[in-house]
């Protein structure tokens, strides 16, 4: 049985206190106002400034995404993951007690038929969630699902309620804590992955009750979700890949009796879903040379030599659904989802290797607004290139190695 409960008392002590000196444009609705997370004013910009956010050990770089200038230096103790809330504002920070929202201090407030543009300093906030070893975080549907491997608490978020500055959600357990995922689904049900410390087992889709409806224990070590067209959900299997279609779910068998797909990434354009693959199951670190289309219409599962290895960091979607692959020979390989051709083999950093230990640095891509952002940890650089020319459009230096990197619209 799943456990579920409604907690809307976390703390607003540090957003009681803030506020922006917004503009005014007519008559202004304060409910639509984004709350800032600290006291310095409120800018108006004339267009949304999208910024990244880096982390490294010791803390996170907050950027602007166009200039790649840096805007802030935020103190962070530990190893922390980063995920974008999707939002245009917030990313969400994994500490080691849960899940810590960060202001990137950049939104739009829509106003009729236009908007108006605001920046302010970055902040990590107080607003947190879940607890003890928090894990995947996933935006679909207009909420957000968090899921905490270390108690197997999952809060379900509404990314307008963050730009308020109000840090309610809808909780509910699963019976075991594992290093699971769970996303939350417009008709009110979540799919959330069934396991418990010692393994995982498959998929089961709830009611909005948290009530089962149905579930699929095919698919061994589920690890891992993408959403492509549609709003079809995929979840990585060790010999394969489920497919979730309204309450229906299909198995998809790889091609090799183990056949790893642990790390997926959709697009809404897309019928077809990107994964990783592997084929070794005795490896301690495999590094694979080749990814997995899945067509999640017809079920056929398609791999394609890319000619390199790469990461579990190394896989995005960019313009039209294509699939943006970080080789480790340091280009961006485009491919064509529906053809499996590659399109473009763009140089973006030195050659490197996927180290032993996936804590450690190592380069990543994220795609925004057609533009691939490439960390190099080695360099210390980042750089930016046009998915749409092919080509780089910006670089910076770094003072930092760093570990992640999110993105976010403002």
């Amino acid at each position: 049985m799943f456990a579920q409960r409604t907690n809307l008392t976390r703390s607003l002590a540090l957003f009681a206190a803030a506020s922006f000196a917004l503009v005014a444009c007519g008559s202004e609705d304060s409910s639509e106002s984004a709350p800032a997370s600290s006291s310095a004013k409120a800018v108006e910009q004339q267009s949304a400034t999208p910024r990244l956010a880096l982390s490294y050990d010791g803390g996170i770089l907050v950027l602007d995404a166009e200039s790649l200038e840096q805007v802030a230096d935020l103190p962070v103790d530990g190893f922390i993951r980063l995920n974008s809330a999707d939002n245009g504002r917030n990313v969400f920070v994994s500490e080691s007690d849960g899940f810590r929202v960060l202001d990137m201090g950049t939104w739009t407030r829509q106003h009729g038929d236009h908007g108006h543009h605001y920046t302010t300093t970055p902040t990590l906030t107080d607003m947190t969630f879940g607890g003890e070893e928090p894990g995947h975080v996933v935006p679909h549907d207009s909420r957000i699902t968090l899921f905490t491997d270390g108690t197997g608490e999952v809060d379900i978020v509404e990314p307008a309620e963050l730009l308020r500055g109000n840090p309610a959600s809808t909780t509910f357990t699963v019976p075991e804590p594992h290093h699971g995922v769970a996303v939350f689904r417009e008709d009110g049900t979540v799919v959330t992955t069934v396991g418990n410390e010692d393994s995982r087992s498959g998929i089961a889709i709830l009611d909005g009750e948290r009530k089962e409806i149905v579930r699929n224990d095919q698919c061994p070590g589920v690890h891992g979700e993408a959403a492509g067209a549609d709003g079809v959900l995929a979840f990585g299997c060790e010999d394969g890949i489920l497919i979730v279609n309204g309450n229906e779910i299909r198995k998809v068998d790889s091609p090799d009796p183990y056949g790893r797909i642990g790390n997926q990434a959709g697009s809404e354009e897309s019928p077809i879903i990107l994964g990783d693959y592997k084929s070794d199951p005795d490896a301690e670190l495999e590094r694979p040379t080749r990814f997995s289309l899945t067509d999640t219409r017809t079920g056929q599962l398609r791999l394609v030599d890319l000619g390199t290895s790469y990461s579990f960091r190394s896989i995005e979607r960019g313009p039209g659904g294509s699939a943006v692959i970080l080789g480790t020979d340091g280009a961006l390989h485009v491919f064509d989802v529906n053809t499996a051709q590659e399109i473009a083999e763009i140089p973006a950093v030195g050659a490197w290797t996927e180290p032993d230990e996936w804590q450690s640095p190592m380069p990543n891509v994220v795609v925004q607004e057609n533009i691939a952002y490439v960390s190099d940890p080695a360099a210390k650089k980042i750089v930016a290139i046009d998915l749409t020319k092919n080509e780089k459009v910006g670089e910076a230096d770094l003072p930092h190695q760093t570990i992640e990197l999110a993105a976010v619209t403002g």
